[in-house]
């Protein structure tokens, strides 16, 4: 569990960024903001207040699934949850500093429902969360999590959106899309720690020499304001992050521009390896699917081009392009 300190630190910093994507969206008034997932399709924020629509207190719980937690589990009735709050679409703080919204709220808060449980809420860095669900100091875990080869070693994912890997730049960039990673060679790229992006990049750096070129720079950031406000203020040219997560942030800040999607990942609650929970979350997203729910919440974060067709259960990690 967070300290209240490091809780509150996390959660000023969150109104810090907030605040700043506000000034510098717009020099006065309501930041302007395109849906979440900048499709033009769906009911995320406009104007730039995040959307407020209740799509969970109706969900009614599912009795097949439910059936299929563990005795224990329905006995006690609770479940804890971990969180890494990192940005729009996915998670995000209130104004208030402490009450978390997004896609991954609303999902768990259903899924919780569907299954007669209550959720203990927790909130943890992204890169401590995976570990600390091996130990078995949480439940299940959420922060956009992709499913990976090598996440599959150790964790258990059941799947609910697709979302990614994407880049952004600042407008002045000569780049217009990064679909071979040597495009990157010589230049800075800003990123979050002990992500999927870090991960890619760091795998291959070696192209560049291969190719001749210098090699680009990984910036490394645990907190994803950090990641846009190195890009806004030059200390990097490039942002790799979530799909969803750079179309958002690039509404709230004039100046930059999204490039494109690189790479598409499954993206799942995360949970310690061989938990006899992941059947019933499965069961619980997949009737979430049937009775409109999941679609409702979808739309109303913008996201509707990465639902997914049904929940799966640690599927293989899609291909990374060739390139």
């Amino acid at each position: 569990m967070n300290s209240p300190r490091t809780h509150r630190t996390t959660a000023a910093f969150a109104l810090i960024t907030a605040a700043a994507l506000a000034l510098t969206a717009c020099s006065g008034g309501e930041p302007v903001t395109a849906p979440a997932g900048s499709t033009g399709k769906g009911g995320a924020a406009q104007g730039g207040a995040l959307p407020t629509e209740d799509v969970v207190s109706g969900v009614k719980k599912n009795e097949a699934a439910a059936k299929l937690l563990p005795a224990d589990v329905r006995a006690r009735g609770t479940l804890t949850l971990v969180n890494s709050v990192g940005s729009p679409p996915s998670s995000t703080y209130l104004p208030d500093g402490k009450t978390v919204v997004g896609l991954d709220a609303d999902l768990s808060e259903a899924v919780a429902k569907a299954l007669g449980l209550e959720l203990k809420h927790e909130v943890a860095g992204f890169e401590a969360i995976l570990p600390a669900l091996g130990s078995g100091k949480y439940d299940v875990g959420t922060g956009n999590f992709g499913v990976t080869e090598e996440r599959r070693k150790s964790i258990d994912f059941v799947t609910y959106i697709n979302d990614g890997q994407g880049f952004a730049a600042r407008a002045d960039s000569k780049l217009s899309a990064v679909t071979d990673l040597t495009q990157l060679c010589g230049l800075r790229v800003a990123t979050g720690a002990g992500t999927t992006f870090e991960r890619t990049l760091e795998q291959n750096k070696a192209r560049c020499a291969a190719a001749g070129k210098k090699p680009y720079e990984v910036n490394v950031y645990s907190e994803p304001g950090a990641i846009w406000m190195a890009l806004q203020q030059g200390r990097s040219d490039v942002v790799m992050n979530t799909i969803n997560g750079i179309r958002y942030a690039v509404t709230q800040q004039p100046g930059t521009k999204f490039l494109n999607e690189y790479r598409r990942l499954d993206v799942g609650f995360a949970f310690k390896k061989g938990t006899p929970l992941a059947p019933a979350f499965q069961a619980a997203v997949n009737g979430l699917k049937a009775d409109g729910t999941y679609d409702r919440i979808v739309k109303k974060w913008g996201v509707t081009d990465s639902a997914i067709p049904e929940s799966r259960i640690s599927p293989p990690e899609i291909p990374a392009p060739t390139k």
